[in-house]
């Protein structure tokens, strides 16, 4: 996740990471999000000390707990989340369920967070649910706990069969996890947000952990040993079954790109995953195995619903290809280990003629790691700056890069930058942009508008300003 908008809450255990989070809180209690438009909570950044889960268990209390009236399942880890919830939401929808799914961040509008079957809430029902929050409202509250009690309120109000909820940051204390979920799904486990999760990777995992529940099932595609251990410990004290990606679940790829998938208790062979990336079949693996425990808890999904849903499940920003002569293709990888997965993509690719890197960090993030990894995959690099106070400026990132002798230049604001790299590439190019979501979200944002304008009057799409 790109961006520190969680709700955090309680006390960490002695002796490790410091006890204090930094949250964005909504202040006079929502008046201003209630007379304007749902993106108006974007602006609301009042940076406050604060620590306690309580105030959304109290609102959520004062709303009779919406998010109990329906099943969920819990999808926590540092990459590979929104994808996983997005190909489990697909799977489910194809066994005719009416799916609730929430994730984090978005690109263009705060709207994708929430959506049923695909379909995102309007801004009207968006400011119908901050509405009813406020009257409940007895104490601050920070950005994510707001949209995390919409989509609660909003699921119930629409009478789901089953909400996907994508975890926020960490897991334990996050304002996802006051639900008790028919399955847990921890992802994966890296060092990441380490002011706020623990120095060390033993210290994340354990917040990880955190969304597993008594007498539940875990499900996750982890190997680091040292996270295993962990993983298995709590669930022994918990009563938990925990199911492993490589041992309990397996997976095959085959030449021509399908997979077979040898699961809890089901086989299914000629499995096709549309989104990019050989990463996504893992995360489709605990998609399956999700639902598979989802199946022994009355909610019923079928091997066609499998197979189906596997197939149509799409993820916007991660590999994503926006146009193809010359190939512009933007991913949301803003840490190392998201890194590493979008290397092994461009090893992957053969057909580029010359390779040209746009890249955006933000300054809690390890970007000069990052920059390590994917700069000798590219001629030319053009730094750019996200819109946000957090983004990391680009002299900076000039200075990083200077080890690495590549080619470099720096264009603050990132549609210029595109303009720079289009002028630069043949049409047997490639330009990549990536380093945070929000770069991803301004890049797409600026190809939807022109792809309006163009359709408007009839002329084709460009990029061009």
């Amino acid at each position: 996740m790109d961006g520190i908008d969680y709700g955090i809450s309680g006390s960490r255990p002695e002796g490790s990471a410091k006890n204090i989070v930094c949250e964005v809180i909504i202040n006079c209690t929502m008046e201003n999000v209630q007379k304007e438009d749902p993106q108006r909570l974007l602006d609301l950044n009042c940076n406050i000390i604060r620590l306690g889960l309580d105030p959304i268990r109290h609102l959520l209390e004062r709303m009779e707990n919406p998010q109990l009236k329906y099943p969920a399942v819990l999808i926590g880890g540092t990459n590979g989340k929104g994808s996983t919830a997005a190909i489990l939401s697909c799977i489910l929808k194809e066994s005719g369920y009416k799916v609730g799914l929430y994730t984090s961040p978005h690109l263009t509008s705060i709207c994708e967070r929430i959506r049923i079957n695909g379909s995102l809430i309007s801004e009207e029902r968006m400011q119908d649910c901050f509405g009813m929050i406020q009257s409940s409202l007895e104490e601050p509250l920070t950005y994510f706990e707001v949209l995390t009690a919409s989509a609660y309120l909003y699921f119930y109000q629409e009478k789901v069969d089953i909400a996907v909820l994508e975890v926020g940051m960490g897991g334990r204390l996050d304002a996802t996890n006051v639900v008790t979920p028919l399955v847990s799904v921890i992802s994966n486990v890296h060092l990441e947000h380490q002011e706020y999760l623990g120095r060390h990777l033993r210290d994340i995992a354990a917040e990880k952990a955190g969304i597993i529940k008594e007498n539940s099932v875990c499900v996750t595609a982890v190997t680091q040993k040292a996270v295993l251990d962990l993983l298995s410990e709590t669930c022994r004290q918990k009563e938990a079954t925990l199911y492993r990606l490589g041992k309990d679940i397996r997976v095959r790829v085959k030449g021509d790109g399908t997979f077979s998938y040898q699961g809890i208790a089901i086989k299914l062979d000629d499995l096709k995953c549309t989104l990019s990336g050989a990463h996504q079949i893992k995360n489709a693996a605990l998609a399956l195995a999700a639902a598979e425990v989802v199946t022994t808890k009355g909610i019923r999904v079928n091997r066609q619903a499998m197979l189906s849903g596997v197939a149509c499940a799409s993820w916007d920003g991660r590999l994503e290809i926006l146009q193809n002569t010359p190939t512009v293709l933007v991913d949301g990888a803003h840490n190392p280990a998201a890194a590493n997965v979008l290397c092994q993509a461009l090893r992957n690719r053969n057909a580029d003629d010359h390779r040209l890197l746009i890249f955006g960090a933000l300054g809690d993030k390890n970007y000069r790691l990052m920059l390590k990894k994917l700069l000798p995959f590219f001629d030319h690099v053009i730094f750019t700056k996200p819109k946000t106070e957090r983004a990391v400026d680009v002299a900076d990132l000039i200075r990083a890069a200077r080890h690495y002798d590549r080619s470099a230049e720096a264009i603050e604001d990132s549609c210029e930058a595109l303009q720079r790299a289009l002028c630069l590439t043949g049409k047997n190019d490639m330009i990549c942009i990536t380093g945070s979501l929000y770069l991803v979200g301004e890049i797409k944002k600026r190809y939807a508008e022109n792809l309006h304008a163009a359709c408007k009057h009839g002329i084709s799409p460009a990029v061009a300003s």
